[in-house]
């Protein structure tokens, strides 16, 4: 299977830690790497990561509080000393151009390569990226300011034609792509074999849903149906249920109710208050409503 990886830069909530930076992620499918927020400290997270600075293709914001945005400029900065010469995509919601460029027109103004602002709706789900192979969708959130959360989808695939039979059959090279889009195959004595005894099925459409931050929301579920993996913001244990309908922000039981409902294939728990210690306490909430429950950490890498 093509890759399909996601890098966890940062999981921690408003306050940076020794422990844990504020919140960034990239998503690595098929070598095309794309960033989720972009806090404080993210372009030195992303160097310990590997991953390649110019494989980058476009950044997405969820909202434009600075534990997912103080991180923005020093990385557009770097891409220029570094001599990026490809265009870049940010996606964000309303004032994206209001705060970020100024910022642009006075920190990039020598830049060797083009910073394309994009200002998206927050309130209804909409494509707002797409290619060969995937689309990327906005998630309406609920937050103190505008905010969406992004899911990653890929497109499907042709089946897989079986070798044995492009042998046995005889099949030229110029029609196997023809039965990998579903045609039958005819023989030279007429016999027509059927396409699902020349391939097997093409590979599962894996997708990947990023949401941070909101509050409970379950009309969410509607949208995140068979989700193969699902990133929920945990900022709070349940006992700090009020805390977090104030803040705008979820639990670790109402992350693991919206996993549950989605039947999503795997949860992972993430933008921690730095009130916790260990965030044991919010892993064990969320496993005794969906089991297949990890914690990020910066630096985790999670392979679809």
């Amino acid at each position: 299977m093509e890759k399909f990886e996601i890098t966890i830069l940062g999981c921690g909530a408003a306050l940076p830690t020794p422990r844990r930076l504020s919140s960034a992620q990239v998503v690595n499918i098929r070598q095309k790497l794309f960033m989720l927020d972009c806090a404080e400290g993210t372009q030195m997270a992303l160097r310990r990561s590997r991953l390649s600075f110019s494989h980058l293709q476009a950044i997405f914001l969820t909202h434009l509080h600075g534990d997912h945005t103080f991180g923005l400029i020093g990385l557009l900065s770097t891409f220029a000393l570094l001599g990026r010469i490809q265009d870049l995509h940010i996606y964000g919601p309303q004032d994206l151009l209001r705060i970020f460029q100024p910022q642009i027109d006075y920190f990039c103004v020598d830049s060797p390569y083009k910073i394309i602002l994009h200002e998206i709706d927050t309130h209804t789900p909409q494509t707002i990226y797409e290619d060969r192979s995937l689309t990327v969708t906005t998630l309406p959130l609920s937050h103190r300011v505008p905010c969406c959360g992004y899911l990653f989808q890929e497109k499907p695939t042709l089946r897989h034609i079986r070798r044995d039979c492009i042998e046995f059959y005889h099949i030229p090279i110029a029609q196997i792509n023809n039965i990998k889009a579903g045609m039958d195959w005819k023989t030279d004595d007429g016999t027509i074999i059927p396409n699902d005894h020349l391939t097997t099925p093409p590979a599962p459409i894996r997708s990947y849903a990023y949401c941070t931050d909101t509050s409970y929301r379950p009309q969410l579920t509607s949208l995140l149906q068979g989700v193969t993996c699902l990133y929920h913001e945990a900022t709070f244990a349940h006992e700090h249920l009020l805390l977090a309908q104030k803040t705008h922000h979820s639990t670790a039981t109402q992350a693991a109710q919206i996993a549950k409902d989605s039947g999503a294939g795997k949860l992972i728990l993430g933008h921690f208050s730095s009130r916790y210690k260990s965030e044991d306490i919010l892993l064990h909430e969320a496993q005794a409503l969906f089991p297949n429950t990890i914690l990020a950490e910066d630096g985790l890498t999670i392979t679809l």
